[in-house]
C-alpha cells in the first residue's frame, strides 16, 4: 500500500494523527469575527428565548469580503464551525420550541438570511465541504477545548468550543467521540504497517502483531465508547438532539430544503445532519477487515455509503485509497490460503469489536433516542429501526463465515492456548448475538413496538452495553 500524505493541514491521517486535528483547534475566533464570537459565546443563551435568535442573527455583518483574504486552516475551521453552529441554531430553533412544548419535533425555518449564508458557503468552499454542521471542522473533532492543556484527552477534561446548550450532558455526548479519537493513530498504525512491506511472505509474523494490535485498540476504543453511559444522561440527550438535525432525509422538519440565500441559485439545499456516522473508526475498519464486502445491496447501505461523502477530502482519499488495496488483498483470503488460523482468529476479533461497537451504538439509539422521542429518523436522515441494524446484519454474516473457516482449520492445527481460548469465547457468545437480533428484529416488525422490550433482549442476553466491562478495567493504552 503506497505512503501517500493524506492531509489538509488541519487534519493529517498518519500513526501520528490518527483522525484527530494536527494540533488543538483554535477556542475562539480572531477579533475581527468578534460579533459572531459574542453570538456563539451566548447561543445557548439565545436558544431559550422563542426567536431570539432572528434578532440577534440580523446583527451580524456579512465577513466575506475578510474571509475572501483568509487561508489559514485553522481559522476557516473556526469560521465554519462558528457558521454552522450559528446556522443550526437558526434554522432549528423552531423546532426545538415546538419540541420542549409537545414532546414532538416541529418545523425548521426555511430561509438562511444572506450574511450568514454567504459567508457560509464561501468558507464551506475554501475547505471543500457541505455548508452544514458536520462531524468533523464542526461539532465533534475540530470542537475541542483541553481544561488543562498538559492533560489527557479523557472527556471530564474536555470542553466544547462552540455548543448549543452547554450543558454537561452535551459535553460529555461528543467529547466521549474526541477521547475515543485519542487512540486513532494506533489504529491507523496497524492499517498502514500491516502490508507495510508487500514482499513479506504472507504467514510472516510481523502480519500476526499488527492484527493484534488493531484488536486490542479496538476492544480499548470499546471501553471508552461505553463511557458515554457516564459521560451523557440518555434521558437528557433530546435537550440538544434536534440541533443536530440534518435537512437531507427529514422532511416533516425541513420540507424540500433550505434556502441559502443569494446562493445556489436560491434553490433549496438538503443536506445530511451530523451523526457519529460520520466518524472515521469503523469505516476504516469495515474496509481492512473485510465486512465491507458482506454488505447487502439496499438502500441503507447506499445511505451508509453517501454518508462517507461528509468527510474532510484528505480522509476520503485514505479511505478511498485503503479500500482499492485491500479489495485486490483481502486480508481473510490471504489468511485462509495459509491456513493461518491465529490470523483468523484475530480478525474475528476485530470484526467482534466491530459488532460491539455497532450493537452498542444500537443500545445508545434505543435509551438515548427511541425512549425518548417517536420521531423515526436519525440526524442523518436515516430511518432509526432499521439503519444500525442492517451492518450489524453483514457483521454477523462474516462473523459466521470466520468462525466456520477457523473450526476447520483447527481440526488440523494446534495453536496457542491464549489464543484458542480466545476463539472459544467469541464463538460462544455467536449464537446469543444472533438470538438478539432476531428478538429485536421481530419485535420492531410490530407497528406498536414497545421500545422497553427491545432493549430489554439485551439485558436478558447478557449483552447489555452498559454493564459489559463492569468489574473489569483494560489495559488503556494511550495513543
Amino acid at each position: 500500500m503506497s505512503k501517500s500524505s493524506y492531509t489538509d493541514g488541519f487534519f493529517n491521517v498518519s500513526s501520528e494523527h490518527g483522525f484527530l486535528p494536527i494540533h488543538e483547534p483554535l477556542k475562539r475566533l480572531p477579533n475581527s469575527f468578534i460579533e459572531l464570537q459574542v453570538l456563539i459565546d451566548q447561543l445557548p443563551n439565545i436558544i431559550t428565548i422563542p426567536n431570539e435568535i432572528v434578532v440577534c442573527i440580523s446583527l451580524i455583518p456579512d465577513y466575506s469580503e475578510i474571509i475572501k483574504n483568509e487561508n489559514d486552516v485553522f481559522v476557516l475551521q473556526a469560521l465554519f464551525r462558528a457558521y454552522t453552529f450559528v446556522t443550526s441554531a437558526f434554522t432549528l430553533e423552531k423546532a426545538y420550541q415546538e419540541f420542549k412544548q409537545t414532546g414532538d419535533y416541529g418545523k425548521a425555518r426555511r430561509s438562511l438570511p444572506s450574511n450568514i449564508s454567504v459567508p457560509l458557503v464561501l468558507v464551506s468552499e475554501k475547505l471543500d465541504v457541505y455548508p452544514w454542521l458536520d462531524y468533523h471542522y464542526a461539532y465533534s473533532l475540530g470542537n475541542y477545548i483541553k481544561k488543562d492543556k498538559d492533560g489527557t484527552f479523557d472527556w471530564k477534561n474536555l470542553n466544547m468550543a462552540c455548543s448549543f446548550t452547554g450543558s454537561k450532558d452535551e459535553i460529555g455526548f461528543i467529547m466521549v467521540h474526541v477521547y475515543i479519537n485519542e487512540l486513532s493513530p494506533k489504529l491507523v498504525e496497524s492499517v498502514l504497517e500491516y502490508n507495510k512491506n508487500e514482499s513479506y511472505y504472507k504467514s510472516n509474523p510481523d502480519k500476526i502483531y499488527w492484527l493484534k494490535n488493531c484488536a486490542e485498540t479496538m476492544e480499548t476504543m470499546n471501553y471508552r465508547r461505553r463511557e458515554m453511559w457516564l459521560a451523557s444522561r440518555h434521558e437528557h440527550y433530546n435537550d440538544f438532539r434536534v440541533f443536530i438535525m440534518g435537512i437531507k432525509g427529514n422532511d416533516s422538519i425541513f420540507g424540500d430544503g433550505l434556502v441559502y440565500e443569494n446562493c445556489f441559485d436560491n434553490q433549496p439545499q438538503q443536506f445530511r445532519g451530523q451523526t457519529g456516522a460520520q466518524d472515521n473508526i469503523i469505516p476504516m475498519i469495515d474496509i481492512f477487515s473485510g465486512i465491507m464486502d458482506y454488505y447487502p445491496e439496499n438502500q441503507l447501505t447506499d445511505y451508509l455509503l453517501d454518508l462517507r461523502s461528509y468527510r474532510p477530502k484528505c480522509i476520503q482519499h485514505f479511505l478511498s485509497d485503503i479500500r482499492d488495496y485491500y479489495k485486490k488483498h483481502p486480508i481473510y483470503y490471504e489468511l485462509l490460503e495459509t491456513d493461518n488460523a491465529e490470523g483468523l482468529i484475530y480478525l474475528l476479533k476485530i470484526v467482534d469489536e466491530v459488532y460491539l461497537f455497532r450493537n452498542g451504538h444500537w443500545q445508545f439509539v434505543q435509551k438515548y433516542i427511541m425512549s425518548n422521542v417517536k420521531y423515526a429518523f436519525a440526524t442523518g436522515g436515516t430511518p432509526i429501526t432499521t439503519w444500525l441494524i442492517n451492518q450489524i446484519e453483514a457483521v454477523l454474516e462474516y462473523e459466521r463465515v470466520l468462525i466456520q473457516s477457523i473450526k476447520r482449520i483447527l481440526q488440523l492445527k494446534i495453536i496457542s492456548t491464549e489464543v484458542h481460548q480466545l476463539f472459544s469465547k467469541l464463538e460462544s457468545n455467536y449464537e446469543h448475538k444472533m438470538e438478539l437480533l432476531y428478538s429485536q428484529v421481530n419485535e420492531l416488525k410490530n407497528i406498536d413496538y414497545n421500545i422497553e422490550l427491545v432493549y430489554q433482549k439485551n439485558i436478558e442476553l447478557k449483552l447489555e452495553d452498559s454493564s459489559l466491562e463492569k468489574g473489569r478495567t483494560p489495559k488503556d493504552k494511550q495513543a
